[in-house]
């Protein structure tokens, strides 16, 4: 089904591992376009409650562009990232369900976009983010313009990527860049709690407060004010809420069901 990355779904986790390994998983157009189809994948199906995104082997998340590949295709840079890039990160940003980030090691360029784009980012300590673009006279793209202000402010943002400099995870975590830093060995079990919650968390919900808060950064009060009332109008007709009501009534656990 993918010849770049690997898919699977276990338990209502989707799994999506980018799989070039002896490149440090750099983005080639070929990628990208799996990538785009991989989160369609987990879109339509009813079954996926969580996606995970990873890297393969233990270096790199992602490195970035492969710039061995040129413009994979496009006509110009431009083309290239409405073409490829552009695609995966609005369909990242609007899949109504959580996106994890598993930061195995370094994510740079738009790599480092890519981990952003996600819901959550749990690193390694030893993993690093870096907004290299300046180092080849090129500025952040792939979505970084948009995530770094709006995750660390402007200031810190046009710092991080107008030196290109490494942030380490451990910094990126203090900063508000990303989630959650923990050491190597504890990564996958920090990362199985996290995705334990939303394999039982009432997925339509999430997806909804995903969807209002995307707005949330470009709209008035007023808006927002209106767009709460329409998706809660439509979640208090799912069985989650109607489930999660009289959980709280009787004084139990809910067994949310993703509906």
């Amino acid at each position: 089904m993918f010849e770049y990355l690997t898919y699977e779904v276990n338990d209502g986790v989707a799994r999506i591992t980018l799989n070039r390994p002896q490149v440090y998983n750099a983005l080639s157009a070929g990628l990208l376009k799996e990538m785009t189809r991989a989160i369609e994948t987990t879109a339509a199906d009813e079954t996926v409650r969580v996606v995970v995104i990873t890297g393969a082997g233990d270096k790199a998340f992602c490195s970035g562009a492969d710039l061995k590949e040129g413009m994979g295709g496009a006509n110009s840079l431009g083309d290239s990232l409405r073409q490829n890039y552009n695609p995966l990160i609005l369909a990242i940003r609007s899949l109504p369900k959580p996106v994890i980030c598993r930061l195995n090691g370094v994510a740079a360029g738009a790599g480092c976009s890519l981990a952003l784009a996600c819901d959550l980012v749990i690193a390694t300590e030893e993993a690093y983010l870096s907004q290299i673009f300046v180092n080849i006279g090129l500025m952040p793209d792939a979505g970084s313009t948009f995530f770094l202000p709006r995750l660390v402010g402007m200031q810190k943002a046009f710092e991080i990527a107008s030196t290109g400099r490494k942030v380490s995870a451990i910094e990126a975590a203090q900063i508000g860049l990303i989630h959650k830093a923990v050491p190597a060995s504890e990564l996958d079990v920090e990362l199985a709690d996290i995705v334990s919650y939303y394999q039982n968390a009432p997925t339509k919900a999430i997806g909804a407060m995903k969807q209002v808060m995307n707005q949330a950064m470009y709209s008035t009060l007023d808006q927002m004010l209106e767009l709460e009332a329409q998706h809660q109008d439509q979640l208090g007709r799912t069985h989650d809420a109607a489930e999660g009501i009289m959980a709280f009534l009787q004084k139990r656990k809910a067994a949310y069901r993703g509906k």
